[in-house]
C-alpha cells in the first residue's frame, strides 16, 4: 500500500523535527556560568581560572517557579569541591521543586586560598542573586544557602556573619544584603573548638596556628544570634568524617536563640552521601527538607519566610 504524505512526514520528517526542538530546548535550559567577581576577586593571587570563582545559574521552568532561590555550596574539606553530587545534582533537585539554584565554585585551600576568601565568595553570591532578583523571577526575601560538609560550614558562616550591604558603593551588587533568608545544612562542619572538629577543614581554612579569636569566630555554634536565619539540618549517626554533634551543637544554639530550626539525624549513611539515593531511610531527607521549605512558605509566592 502506498504511504500518504502524512505518513512519510510522521515517520521520517517529523521525528527529526521533534528531536531538533528537543535539542533546542535543552540548549536553552543549559545552566549559565559567570564570574563571581568580573573585575577580579578581592585578594586574588593571580589571573588563572583557579583565582576566578564562579556562580552557575540553574533556573526552574516558569510553570513551576516558586520565586525561591538557593546558593549551593559543595563540600570538599576546603581543599576541593564535590561539584557533581553536591552541586549539579542538587541544582537539578531544587529546580524540580521550582527553586532557582546557584552553584558556587568558591576559592579554597586547593586553589591556594584560606579565610576570608570562601566567605567573601559566599557573601558575594548572595548579594549577586538578591541584586538580580527581579530579572530572574526571584523573591529577594526568599534567598537561602545550602551547604554540604565544609560547604555547610561555609553556609553556616554566611548565616552568622553577614551585613546589610554598602549603600554608598557604586556597585549595585555590593549594595545588597549578604544575609541568607534561610539555611539548609547537610552533614555540616560547624565547630572549630570542640573534639568534634573536622581538623582537615579547619586546617585548610585557617591553618594549625590560627589565633584563638579567629578559631572561635569561625566556630559557628558560638556565633548564633536571634538574627540567624531559620535552618534545616541533616546528619547521619554513622558519619565518622564529621560527627553528628556538629549539627546538634548548631541546633541547640539556634533553639537557645529562638531561631526556627529542624534537625534530622538518620541512623544510616556515610559522610558525603549527597541526596543519599539508595540509602534506605536516609534518602528521604530531601523530601523532609522540601516539606520544611513548603511549611515556611517558600513555595508560596508573596508569603513571608520570617
Amino acid at each position: 500500500m502506498r504511504k500518504s504524505t502524512f505518513d512519510v512526514c510522521k515517520n521520517f520528517i517529523c521525528p527529526f523535527f521533534f528531536v531538533a526542538i528537543l535539542l533546542a530546548s535543552e540548549v536553552r535550559a543549559e545552566p549559565v556560568v559567570e564570574l563571581l567577581w568580573p573585575g577580579g576577586a578581592p585578594g586574588a593571587l593571580g589571573d588563572k581560572p583557579k583565582d576566578k570563582p564562579t556562580l552557575t545559574t540553574w533556573l526552574p521552568d516558569d510553570a513551576v517557579n516558586t520565586g525561591a532561590a538557593i546558593i549551593v555550596c559543595p563540600g570538599g574539606g576546603y581543599g576541593g569541591l564535590a561539584i557533581g553530587h553536591e552541586g549539579k545534582e542538587i541544582a537539578k533537585w531544587l529546580n524540580s521543586l521550582g527553586v532557582a539554584a546557584f552553584v558556587l565554585e568558591y576559592r579554597h585551600h586547593g586553589k591556594g586560598y584560606g579565610h576570608p576568601a570562601p566567605l567573601q565568595d559566599a557573601q558575594r553570591a548572595i548579594r549577586t542573586v538578591r541584586s538580580r532578583a527581579n530579572s530572574l523571577g526571584i523573591d529577594p526575601k526568599k534567598i537561602g544557602i545550602l551547604g554540604f560538609s565544609a560547604g555547610g560550614h561555609l553556609a553556616s558562616t554566611a548565616g552568622t556573619h553577614f551585613d546589610a550591604g554598602d549603600s554608598s558603593s557604586n556597585d549595585p551588587i555590593e549594595q545588597a544584603s549578604s544575609r541568607p533568608d534561610f539555611m539548609v545544612l547537610v552533614y555540616p562542619v560547624i565547630s572549630f573548638t570542640t573534639e568534634y572538629t573536622h581538623r582537615g577543614s579547619r586546617r585548610n581554612l585557617i591553618g594549625d596556628d590560627a589565633p584563638q579569636e579567629l578559631v572561635k569566630l569561625l566556630s559557628n555554634e558560638l556565633q548564633v544570634t536571634p538574627d540567624t536565619p531559620p535552618t534545616f539540618l541533616m546528619h547521619t549517626n554513622e558519619d565518622t568524617g564529621v560527627p553528628a554533634e556538629n549539627s546538634v551543637l548548631f541546633y541547640l544554639a539556634l533553639r537557645k536563640a529562638n531561631v526556627p530550626a529542624e534537625l534530622h539525624i538518620y541512623e544510616h549513611g556515610r559522610h558525603g552521601l549527597g541526596l543519599a539515593k539508595g540509602t534506605i531511610g536516609t534518602e528521604s531527607w530531601s523530601r523532609r527538607c522540601a516539606d520544611w521549605m513548603r511549611g515556611r512558605g517558600l513555595f508560596t509566592k508573596g508569603k513571608s519566610t520570617k
